[in-house]
Order: structure tokens, then sequence, then C-alpha cells
């Protein structure tokens, strides 16, 4: 890609003037939740300005509300459409295509689908690799984990958060979903069939009335106030497995959906949805009380796209008015909320006046998940030659415009809802490529700023733009040296994408 860039960031003279009162850093990161699984609008209008549909009516997320109106949110924030590469993403600064981790891990095989590349980074994070904990702990940070990891299948260097930065890590393992969410069930432990998921290093719970969203909150809050209590900035990574399957309801917050004309499964998931919320309140609350909230910048993103159980996999349901869902090539499995703020305004704040995001605005800018390890470098004040794909992206977060073309690739040689297809955007445009189609089926083509809902494919209309876009696609797939599926013949030739004529 041509963002691909050595990064040495400029925010030196920054660094001076945080002194060394530096920020703390929370990611808060939220399992298979698309942009339209909350009551916040991140959808603009085409004026530009939030706009609100009936999903936004169904689900109850009061402290995102607060988080939201205490900074900045991205109506255009793409992750990858799957867990792991964006799990990646976050914490190495490349694209997937790039650090090859192009599919979820499985934690006891290789999955890369009948005709997928084998060599894939299977096996996640490597020995070796620079990320962004190990980083931020060189450089005096206290670094915590809490919660889903999912960098790497049993056995791997990757599979513990404590190999490759972290020097605390609550519950995070090799598998990407719960075994269960209830205390009763210890967590998938006492639950028949799910033993080999359970959700580790949580046994003062067992037996307990709780649910896995609450254990989780707590546990990170006594970590962060040890780190406090030893006056260390810290650097803290809440990553839910909510809302992920199973969808056992937190009971907490059931009453809230039982009125509605749902599938259990759908009110199970809008109360994970909730609990989720509750945790993010819980932890915004824990900071105030600890005296550091207007020192922490808080970023909140999903992983991938929704996974609600809502309408067909591929149509336009459970995102709407975007298309599809986890695991697709369409909007709805890409996009995801995205919010930064400090914790609690203080617009006097040495700090925050460094990075002075304004209050309760949407930004029509486009952000990705490599773009967070960049970030969170350039507001520490921390220098480094490490190569990346994403950029800093404080610009936009002080409400200004990035300096880059917009640009997203989300290759996926793999098997899943959506199989084997490499999805580009560049500017308004956004061309899709299915390596096992044929003729014009490999391609679609659409204009997202006339056609958010990807409903009119512009391929056979629009040749030429067509073309435009399937060189720049094959431009950056080349620049980050991409892995391809194979062909259908059992060749072991293996494919790749075909500029149109």
């Amino acid at each position: 890609m041509k963002v691909f860039n050595c990064l040495l960031l400029f925010i030196s003279a920054a660094w001076t003037s945080f002194g060394s009162e530096r920020p703390n850093i929370l990611v808060f990161l939220v399992d298979d939740m698309g942009m339209m699984d909350t009551s916040v609008p991140f959808m603009a209008g085409y004026d530009g300005q939030p706009e609100k549909h009936p999903l936004n009516e169904l689900y109850r997320t009061p402290n995102m509300e607060r988080l939201a109106k205490q900074g900045i949110r991205f109506s255009q924030f793409y992750a990858n459409s799957v867990c792991s590469p964006s799990r990646v993403s976050i914490v190495r600064g490349q694209a997937s295509a790039r650090h090859r981790v192009t599919q979820f891990i499985s934690p006891d095989m290789n999955n890369a689908g009948e005709f997928g590349p084998k060599d894939w980074q299977w096996e996640g994070i490597a020995p070796g690799v620079v990320t962004l904990p190990a980083i931020l702990r060189h450089k005096g940070y206290r670094t915590i984990h809490s919660g889903k990891a999912h960098f790497g299948p049993v056995g791997s260097f990757g599979e513990l958060p404590q190999n490759f930065g972290f020097d605390v890590n609550i519950a995070g393992c090799a598998y990407g979903q719960p075994g269960s969410y209830y205390g009763e069930d210890h967590f998938g432990f006492a639950k028949k069939g799910r033993e080999r998921r359970a959700v580790p290093g949580l046994q003062k719970y067992h037996g307990q009335d709780i649910h896995l969203s609450e254990a989780l909150t707590l546990e990170i809050k006594e970590a962060i106030g040890d780190a406090v209590e030893d006056e260390e900035p810290f650097f803290a990574y809440m990553s839910h497995y909510a809302v992920h399957t199973p969808f056992q309801s937190d009971e907490r917050f059931a009453a809230n959906y039982e009125h509605l004309d749902l599938k259990p499964n759908a009110k199970a998931f809008a109360t994970l949805i909730e609990g989720m919320d509750k945790s993010l309140g819980d932890v915004l609350d824990e900071l105030d009380r600890l005296g550091v909230a207007e020192n922490t910048l808080v970023f909140f993103l999903g992983d991938n796209g929704t996974d609600a159980p809502l309408g067909d996999t591929h149509e336009i349901a459970c995102a709407a008015p975007l298309r599809g869902k986890k695991a697709t090539h369409y909007e709805g499995g890409l996009r995801v909320p995205f919010i930064a703020a400090w914790a609690k305004r203080n617009e006097s704040s040495a700090v925050q006046q460094t990075l002075g995001i304004p209050a309760n605005r949407l930004s029509d800018q486009v952000g990705t998940v490599h773009d967070i390890f960049p970030t969170i470098l350039g507001v520490s004040g921390i220098q480094t030659k490490e190569m990346v794909d994403g950029m800093d992206l404080s610009p936009a977060l002080v409400g200004g415009i990035l300096d880059r073309r917009t640009e997203f690739l989300m290759h996926f040689p793999h098997q899943h809802r959506s199989s084997y297809f490499t999805s580009y955007r560049l500017g308004d445009w956004k061309a899709i490529y299915h390596y096992h189609e044929e003729g014009d089926g490999r391609y679609e083509l659409f204009n997202l700023a006339e056609d958010r809902s990807e409903s009119n494919n512009l391929a056979e209309s629009r040749r030429g733009e067509l073309r435009r876009m399937m060189r720049a696609m094959v431009e950056a797939l080349d620049a980050a040296d991409a892995q391809y599926p194979l062909a259908l013949d059992g060749s072991e030739r293996v494919l790749k994408p075909e500029i149109p004529q």
C-alpha cells in the first residue's frame, strides 16, 4: 500500500510538553460489535449530520452516549471482517495483507480453508515482532490485558498476551469465544461440551451469579488501581468477549427487551451490548474515583462488523442501512464504532490541551484498526522506526483532516460467509474482487458516497472506474506482499486479481 510508512513520529515536541505526566491509555475493544449496535448514531446522513436509524432505538448504551458527548466519533472506521486480523493490526500497526494473519485463528489447527494459502500466519503473533504493548512497557507503562486475546493458537508464542508485552494478563488465551458467560458455569469449565473453550484465570468467581463482562470489569479496575497506586502510567486493553456467541442473556438487562418482537438470540445479543456498556461506565467511574480520568485517553472500537442475529447475512438487515454483517465483504462486515475521548473533559488540563479533542463531534474522516498503533505512540510522545501501514489519527481527533488518501484494503483469501475475496476502498469508491468467480461475476463496484447500502453494482456500467480501482487494488496487494488463494482445479496454481478489459 502507498500508506506504508517508515514511522518516525513527529510528536517529540509534544512529549516535552507532556513532561513527566504521560497520558494513560485505555483501549476498550468489543467483539463482534458493528457501528449500528448502539444508541449512539455513528451513521452520517448525506448532509454529514448524525442520523438515527431503527437499530439505534433498539439498543441501550447510555455510557457510549456519555463517552461520545465527551469526544469525537468516526462515521467511517474500518476493521477486518473477522477478529484475529484486526486484533493483530491493532498491536502491530500493519494491514492484515502484510502481517498475514488474514483469517480468524483456530485454537487447534491451521484453518486456511480448502483453497486458502496454507502458509498464512496462522500462529498469530510470532517471537521477535514489535508490538504496541512491548513498546509501551519499554517506555515505562504498566501494560494490562483483560478479556479476549485470540492472538495465537494453543501452545503458540502468541497464545498468551504476557509473551509479547503485557505485564498483566486477565483471562486472555487462544479461544475466540467463551465456553459460557456465566460464573455459575465456571465460564465454561462446568458446562458439558464447552470445557475446551472455558475462560481461564477467573476461578474466584466460579459458582457465583456473575456475568463474564462484570468479572472482567472488576479485574481490570483492580489492575488499573494497582498501577495508579504504584504511580505508573498505564496502557489498559479492555477486550470484552461480549458480544460474541454464545448468545447467553445478561439477565441484569433482560427485562428491557422482553416486550420486543425479537427472537431469543436477538434479545440476548441486546443484553450483551448493554452489559458491555455498563462495563464502560464502570471503568470510566473508576478512573474518576482514582483521580486519573482527566489524564486518561480512551479509544472505543469494535474488532469487526456486527454479528447481530437479525436478518440474512448478505442483505440490509442487522447493520441497516449498511449491507451485510461480520465475515462478509460488505460495509456491515467492515465498519465498526470508534470513539476517542478523554475519560473526563477538562479543557484547562495541560495534557488535554496537547490533544484538544472536541466535544460531541462526528467526523467523516476514514480511520482503520491499523491506525491505532501509531496514534497511541504519537499521543504518548514515543518515537519508533517500526514500519507500519497506519498513520497517526491525531489531526482528525482534534477535528481536522488527515493528510492521506482515503484507503482501506481488506484481503481475505479464505473461506467463510464471504469467501476468497479482496475488498478495496479508495476515496468514495469500493471494488470487490472474487477469486473463484468467472467473467463479470468476479467484480463488484460501488460508489459509497451515493450508495452506502451497496445496492447498485456499477462494475459493468462504469468499466473505466472499475479498471482504475482494480489497478490500485493490485498495487496495494503487491506493496503488502499479499498471499493469494489457490485455483479450484487442484493444480496448486495461485490466483491473483485480474484487471478487466
